[in-house]
């Protein structure tokens, strides 16, 4: 049995401080002993450094998956291939660093496969097909462990609801993010596999997903391009909590929301 913590897009250090607050406490309510974090904005809510990453880990966390503004912090690039631990999306072009997927422990010892792909529609980048991309790493995953996780990052609603349907039965949970906005669809899917199209953001809910919203405000009615910053003041964290039992097939999803 998994019972996995999912935290969706950990937003600078507000983001970092909420998680820090409450992980410990989740973790026990919900006996996890599996915690993956979305962490593509938690160095000041673009990118990630190697620092942060280990200031994440250090609070419980397993696996941090990622997405487009992963190569934000250029700091990160020389540690992309030694620190399993981090994943960037599978299907960017070869070459890159890092990688896309990985095997890991349960902290009862069960192996969990854990995928990381980005849609590509509304994506500024040219990226390969995420559901060709999955088609070859569920197969190879599966020869390892029945036990397997995508972090699906995109843009569009539709496109994740359909990777949900494209590979139910075959994962145990795909989890939506990106949009840094919770929604309200958690389901197990006909043939066991957890789905929800975004799990939401970590950070200051008194902002603009993340960010200070007089920034955004401004970039709004001007037209002009602006630098973020991680907005302040009351903070949420969003996740979800799936119960996996041994043969790969989600028993229970349940939407988290904590809001100060």
């Amino acid at each position: 049995m998994v019972n996995l913590l999912f935290i969706g897009d950990v937003f600078g250090s507000p983001g970092r401080e909420f998680l820090k607050l409450h992980l410990p406490s989740l973790i026990s309510r919900y006996e996890a002993n599996f915690v993956v974090v979305n962490g593509e904005n938690a160095a000041g809510g673009n990118g990630l450094t190697p620092e942060v990453a280990q200031e994440l880990f250090s609070y419980g966390v397993d696996v941090l998956t990622s997405g487009n503004h992963i190569w934000d912090k250029k700091e990160i690039l020389p540690v992309m291939d030694t620190e399993q631990r981090i994943l960037r999306p599978l299907n960017y072009p070869p070459g890159i660093p890092g990688r896309g997927s990985g095997v890991f422990q349960s902290r009862d010892g069960d192996p969990v496969g854990v995928i990381n792909v980005c849609g590509r529609v509304f994506s500024p980048q040219n990226l390969d097909c995420p559901f060709r991309a999955l088609d070859v790493e569920i197969s190879r995953l599966k020869t390892i462990t029945p036990v397997i996780l995508v972090d699906f990052h995109a843009e569009a609603t539709s496109e994740k609801v359909a990777a949900g349907w494209y590979v139910d039965g075959r994962v145990s949970a795909l989890l939506g993010t990106h949009t840094h906005v919770q929604t309200a669809d958690e389901i197990v899917l006909p043939n066991g596999t957890g789905y929800i199209t975004d799990v939401g953001m970590t950070g200051s809910y008194e902002g603009v997903i993340g960010v200070k919203k007089d920034i955004i405000l401004k970039h709004f009615l001007t037209q002009l391009p602006v630098r973020h910053e991680a907005a302040k003041g009351k903070r949420q964290l969003s996740g979800v909590f799936c119960r996996i039992d041994s043969s790969g097939k989600c028993e229970k999803i349940e939407r988290i929301l904590i809001r100060e």
